[in-house]
């Protein structure tokens, strides 16, 4: 039965090994864990799930293998009434245990469920007796009872079941979901160098143990400049026109941007980089830099990064005077060379959807351009593009 687990987490494309498996099969023939599909799914989940982001595919995949193979448990040999009682102290609210008392208490519940075990015989859909889906029943799934006990499948949304099997509640560790503020944060500290600068107002653990040692045991306390990320980036963002449907994912990259990076450098684009660059939109006619003074004043030594949907027309890519807003006189494509032939540690980040890449012929162009260094602003991307970077 278990190699069949092991071949469905592959299929669900989660890096398990067959050392992995075969820990697993050691620990159960240890017996480390009591016969529980509760133990078993933690076991699985420490021996086979090598990072937190892989969580919510196991526990999708462990479901979708699983599913159904609770109703066949024999709960009143398997599971003791005083754990249950005691999981009912720590998770029901005084509300909800007044309701379980309304039936005779969970002594009652769990005795009513052993008998459906012993009597029932088939699915059973709707009503208010048998183990099945729908109703009113204490048990099964898909209805609504104060007072019961989830038994397979996705709970309706009522919450009320004494246990829910299938909480997933890992599901926003998913390397491929879009990203908030925070994960982005975490993802940007992959591309960092440290350097200790400023005061010296740390404390220098190591030295101050050193110190005191060589004093006799005397305390004497040492310092040292705080560490800072010494990495520099130059960042240019699009804006306008289809980057107005990804405001909000902009915004959360960029302020995670100013927060980690103390060398940061950023400047505005539509569409794509041409004759001129601005630090203000609201006054990006009258407040422009020329983008031949941005390539010589920060040195190769920064980190560029650019940050568009690349969705335009090719036109506006490959011909001078293709920009919607003026008559460029050299091409974006030329400038984009430019960029990248100065600052080798470069990447594009994009907040489309990687799926939809494929339909927008502009975001070929650009990544052909750009050496296939555009990644989608996702986990995995992210910390796809902070490892280029830097390398």
């Amino acid at each position: 039965m278990l190699t069949d687990f092991f071949y469905t987490l592959r299929a669900a494309r989660l890096p398990v090994s067959v050392k992995e498996y075969l820990s697993l099969l050691e620990a159960l023939q240890q017996q480390v864990i009591a016969p529980s599909l509760d133990e078993f799914y933690y076991l699985a989940r420490m021996t086979l799930v090598k990072d937190e982001k892989h969580f919510d595919k196991f526990d999708q995949a462990f479901g979708s293998y699983f599913k159904g193979v609770q109703a066949a448990v024999d709960v009143m040999g398997e599971v003791p009434l005083e754990w249950l009682k005691k999981k009912m102290q720590r998770e029901l609210t005084p509300e909800d245990k007044a309701k379980i008392e309304a039936m005779g208490g969970i002594d009652k519940l769990m005795e009513r469920l052993q008998q459906l075990f012993d009597e029932q015989k088939g699915r059973h859909e709707g009503g208010s007796k048998w183990i099945g889906t729908g109703g009113t029943s204490p048990f099964g799934n898909g209805g609504f009872n104060p007072e019961g006990i989830r038994i397979g499948g996705q709970s309706n949304g009522n919450r009320t079941a004494v246990k829910v099997w299938e909480k997933r509640a890992y599901r926003d560790y998913d390397d491929t979901v879009e990203l908030g503020t925070r994960n982005i944060k975490v993802a940007l500290r992959r591309l960092r160098k440290f350097a200790r600068e400023g005061a010296a107002e740390e404390l220098d653990l190591d030295g101050t143990i050193r110190s005191t040692a060589a004093n006799a045991g005397w305390l004497d306390l040492k310092l040292v400049p705080e560490r800072h990320n010494n990495v520099k980036v130059l960042m240019l963002l699009d804006v306008g026109g289809s980057m107005d449907d990804h405001i909000a994912r902009t915004e959360e990259l960029f302020s995670a941007a100013k927060s980690e990076f103390k060398h940061l450098e950023f400047f505005y684009f539509h569409n794509c980089v041409y004759d001129y660059l601005w630090r203000q939109n609201r006054r990006r006619h009258a407040e422009r830099f020329e983008t031949w003074d941005v390539l010589r004043k920060y040195p190769p030594d920064y980190k560029l990064i650019f940050v568009g949907d690349a969705t335009m027309s090719p036109y506006e890519v490959l011909q001078p005077g293709g920009s919607v807003e003026y008559n460029n006189r050299e091409a974006g494509a030329v400038w984009l060379r430019r960029f990248a032939d100065r600052f080798p540690h470069h990447a594009w980040l994009n907040p489309e959807p990687e799926g939809l890449w494929q339909y927008r012929q502009s975001v070929g162009v650009i990544r052909q351009l750009l050496a296939n260094r555009m990644y989608p602003i996702t986990l995995a991307g992210l910390e796809a593009a902070m490892r280029v970077l830097s390398k």
